[in-house]
């Protein structure tokens, strides 16, 4: 299993959101603050790989030998799975998770639970496994599609070895980003992100920018999905783009 640090170098996970809209496609974005790691830049809501993050059993559905292969790793792939569900929660909101029924659809007052629930998530009053037993729900792990992988390069003090994974928002959900981590959360077409980047007006790093070009290639959700579940929009890597932080697939 991989150290979750070594070096200067930590594992993390991060997801794009996404959804349909009256103009295509959307992707859930959050900005941060001006201080810490990526300061002032616009990301996809995501963060580091914790030691509880080893779980296996809030994913029932997936096994971590199979999570391993899909990430080309020799074991502990399942972390990312766990980790990129809760940071998920936490810094949006958005639960991805099953109950009994299938596909978790909060109602009213299950959404008022939730909230009760990130902040106490938030303020480490709870874990995430406890989070999701107190509603008897499982991470659904199938709703998380491995997108891409990406190292800081090494010219960044803090780095982070990170896989970017593709979610559709759940029906019943609304994105609501956590102000302690990030300044604001907004919907955006992946189109407008990259416009917004171009004429200054939104900071954002390479990793960031390749995945928004590939999500601005589909018109819908579904179709975002599948394509990436069939790995029809991965690039074979070079050197070139090794430079740049991207790294092999698996």
């Amino acid at each position: 299993m991989q150290p979750l640090q070594r070096e200067n170098i930590r594992l993390a996970a991060t997801v794009m959101i996404v959804r349909d809209s009256a103009n295509g496609i959307e992707v859930y974005m959050v900005k941060r603050p001006g201080k810490g790691d990526f300061p002032d830049l616009y990301v996809f809501p995501g963060g580091k790989v914790d030691e509880d993050d080893w779980q296996p059993d809030l994913c029932p559905d997936l096994a971590d030998s199979d999570a391993s292969v899909r990430l080309g790793l020799d074991a502990g792939a399942i972390r990312y799975w766990v980790a990129v569900a809760r940071e998920c929660f936490e810094e949006v909101g958005v639960l991805l998770a099953r109950d009994a029924n299938g596909i978790h659809v909060p109602d009213v007052n299950q959404r008022v639970l939730q909230a009760q629930l990130r902040g106490k998530l938030l303020s480490s009053e709870m874990s995430w496994a406890e989070v999701l037993q107190a509603q008897n729900l499982s991470i659904a792990s199938e709703r998380l599609v491995y997108f891409s992988h990406w190292l800081t390069p090494p010219s960044v003090p803090r780095r982070f070895d990170t896989r970017f994974f593709l979610a559709a928002l759940p029906e019943g959900q609304v994105a609501l980003a956590d102000t302690e981590e990030t300044i604001s959360g907004q919907w955006v077409s992946p189109s407008t992100a990259l416009q917004l980047h171009k004429d200054g007006q939104w900071q954002m790093i390479g990793p960031t920018l390749s995945s928004l070009e590939t999500l601005a290639q589909y018109a819908t959700a579904e179709e975002a999905l599948a394509e990436v579940t069939a790995e029809n929009h991965v690039i074979p890597w070079t050197e070139e783009l090794g430079g740049h932080g991207m790294r092999p697939f698996r």
